[in-house]
């Protein structure tokens, strides 16, 4: 039964893209690294502002109003993904900190101060024959929370003696120059320029993705060439993957059964329990560019999201799928 959605994963282009990313940047690490022979660091601000008009010149505002009166499931929602998961955190680092390497202890936080994704959230729940409208309205305020919120988080983190990030005046200003601004920047320009992106989506896409597999690829350089492997070895890998799953376990746990003791329709578990356990990569790769920089660390730091990426992707497209198999009403 699971074969199928294994297949599928497996002919993800984007994931195997990744899987190639990482790859050259740990044969090649000199080509990618700050200051290397591609200059990936002097076109990364480019390509995140780019990223950001993109997301911001596709996003329409009528997606919000539909959804708007649900209140309890957008509590629900953006409760676990900006409090639950850091909650979580707190957890397990408790339990498990002391044999975790900091950089990667991090990065899982790092994972769970991520907005939830937007594309991947609202296709899980249309699967799973779900409050679509809500799911739509909850993964796009998410995102627009996050621009704010996951820097905020990300600094409390290096507050209390987080490594590798920047203090919270410059992760701010970061943000609000090559994300913020670029996204402002799409919705206004929308009403006379979104029809034609639109019709462009698939370009928009591969540039969007483009962007992406070169930060991937930059941080692993970068990562590589500070000692990531011949550091820490498969043993880092292990650890993040398992971390990785059992975040995605607990949260997808944790917000099916909320849903269930707050009375929600089966419409809008479906939506809660998909918006609630998502983790941005499109996001995810370009704030960590900005919020650490050409930190060695920043390897480690986005080690939890690119294995939490696949997970829940495999894991929400089998849920889903038994979701929309229960008898129509």
């Amino acid at each position: 039964m699971l074969l199928p959605h294994l297949r599928r994963l497996l002919r993800d282009r984007f994931l195997l893209g990744m899987l190639l990313a990482v790859g050259l940047a740990v044969l090649t690490p000199q080509f990618g690294r700050s200051g290397g022979t591609l200059h990936l660091d002097a076109l990364s601000n480019a390509g995140i502002f780019t990223v950001f008009f993109l997301h911001g010149i596709g996003l329409s505002m009528q997606s919000l109003r539909a959804g708007l009166l649900n209140w309890r499931l957008h509590t629900l929602v953006q409760a676990h993904t900006f409090l639950v998961f850091p909650l979580l955190w707190l957890a397990l680092d408790a339990l498990f900190g002391a044999w975790v390497p900091q950089g990667l202890m991090l990065g899982f936080w790092y994972l769970c101060a991520l907005p939830s994704t937007i594309s991947s959230s609202v296709a899980m729940t249309a699967l799973g024959r779900g409050n679509v409208p809500g799911a739509i309205f909850n993964a796009t305020l998410s995102s627009l929370l996050g621009i704010v919120l996951t820097p905020l988080l990300v600094s409390l983190m290096v507050a209390h003696g987080g490594e590798g990030g920047r203090g919270p005046g410059e992760a701010i200003l970061n943000i609000a120059g090559l994300l913020l601004a670029p996204f402002v920047l799409g919705q206004l320009l929308r009403p006379w320029l979104g029809a034609w992106f639109a019709e462009r989506k698939r370009w928009t896409g591969l540039i969007d993705r483009g962007v992406i597999l070169m930060l991937v690829y930059g941080s692993f350089c970068d990562a590589t060439a500070g000692g990531l492997w011949s550091d820490y070895g498969a043993g880092v890998l292990a650890t993040a993957f398992a971390g990785s799953a059992l975040l995605l376990a607990i949260v997808l746990g944790l917000s099916r059964r909320a849903a269930r003791l707050f009375g929600f329709s089966v419409e809008d578990e479906v939506a809660a329990v998909f918006c609630g356990s998502k983790k941005t990569l499109a996001s995810g790769m370009p704030m960590a560019k900005l919020l650490f920089g050409a930190s060695p660390a920043l390897g480690l730091v986005v080690l939890p999201i690119l294995l939490y990426h696949p997970l829940q992707l495999f894991v929400c497209s089998v849920m889903a799928e038994r979701y929309a198999a229960r008898p129509a009403r």
